[in-house]
């Protein structure tokens, strides 16, 4: 089995790592063209003195059909969110299983036409990362949610900011992928998991209402702020769900808060916290995730992507899924420009 990677920047690498510590014995190829990423650690801590091709023990391609032409097995699509879905259509037209790295893409051209592809195969081949649904903090929010202990939901409050020259030091912040609007960058598509986890959690919005832009001093040409009011559905009742996302925040800032009739759910992504405040019995529980490490995560979804493309399970986080939450959080791009509420009824942006 072979497996190709196309992009080793810092998200490339980490499944590059995990996949070599998950199945020593595959052979793994890579399509690099610029080539200026360093070899980083698990930290993304440059490693000095070695190329990426001599600390991985890869073979590197400049072209990605002569890289196809080698039929791996496995497609790993981590280049640039603009790049993604002709990356994706190429791999999946070659017959291999594909990790797309999220977003999707970063607007909605060619969405229908891969769509329509995995159909016209007759099976699903396409899996997408977003790995927060693998996080024991997230999962246990969903079980609560399901049983229903904190009541019916009246709103919840999603955040997500961190200063963004401070996201890979090794870098100049303003040639990365996600500060430049070429290459698919902004705020909203890169933050684009939280839009993901509302979705899991509260469904498909039915009207998304968006304020921002490029409101600091950052030296980028994508919106580096946005707030965003959903309007979601729980038992045939409104359900306002608001996600603040931004570059700019210090120290970083990352969680969520759920109200309920008879409670709230209070968590912190960054320390793995979750608070359940339950008013009838008038008890308040922490759930700690002492000893979750970041990574553990990222192997989770590697395992479901493995054995998904052995027969063995379906990706948590499919290709349809995937597509609808882009879908929202286009919403909310367009929003920011029109100035207006975008609906969502199910058709396409």
């Amino acid at each position: 089995m072979k497996a190709l990677f196309i992009g080793l920047g810092s998200i490339g690498q980490r499944h590059l790592r995990n996949l070599q510590s998950l199945r020593p014995d595959i052979e793994i190829i890579a399509v690099r063209r610029t080539r200026t990423v360093p070899v980083l650690d698990s930290t993304n801590q440059v490693i000095q003195g070695v190329t990426i091709s001599q600390q991985y023990g890869i073979t590197e391609f400049d072209s990605l059909d002569l890289a196809l032409a080698e039929k791996p097995g496995l497609v790993f699509v981590t280049n640039p969110s603009n790049m993604h879905l002709e990356a994706a259509t190429k791999a999946l037209e070659s017959g291999a299983h594909v990790f797309v790295e999220k977003p999707l893409s970063h607007d909605w051209e060619g969405v229908d036409e891969l769509l329509e592809l995995e159909r016209s195969i007759g099976e699903k081949r396409i899996a997408v990362g977003y790995q927060f649904r693998f996080h024991p903090v997230m999962q246990l929010v969903e079980s609560i949610l399901d049983e229903g202990r904190i009541g019916e939901l009246v709103g919840a409050r999603l955040v997500n900011g961190e200063y963004m020259p401070g996201w890979h030091p090794y870098e100049d912040y303003r040639g990365t992928y996600a500060a430049r609007k070429d290459l698919g960058g902004g705020a909203i598509v890169t933050q684009i998991h939280d839009f993901d986890y509302a979705l899991w959690f509260f469904g498909l919005p039915k009207k998304v209402f968006s304020v921002g832009g490029h409101l600091s001093s950052l030296e980028i040409d994508v919106e580096d702020s946005a707030q965003v009011i959903m309007s979601c559905e729980a038992n045939g009742k409104p359900l306002p769900v608001s996600i603040n996302l931004d570059y700019l925040q210090w120290p970083p800032k990352r969680g969520f808060s759920i109200v309920g009739e008879l409670g709230t759910i209070e968590c912190d992504l960054i320390k793995n916290i979750v608070t359940v405040s339950h008013r009838p019995s008038g008890k308040i529980m922490n759930h700690e995730f002492s000893a979750l490490q970041r990574n553990d995560i990222f192997l989770d979804e590697l395992r479901n992507f493995l054995d998904f493309s052995e027969n063995k399970d379906t990706p948590v986080v499919d290709l349809e899924l995937a597509a609808q939450s882009l879908k929202i959080a286009l919403a909310a791009k367009q929003s920011i420009v029109e100035g207006v509420a975008v609906s969502l009824n199910g058709s396409e942006l």
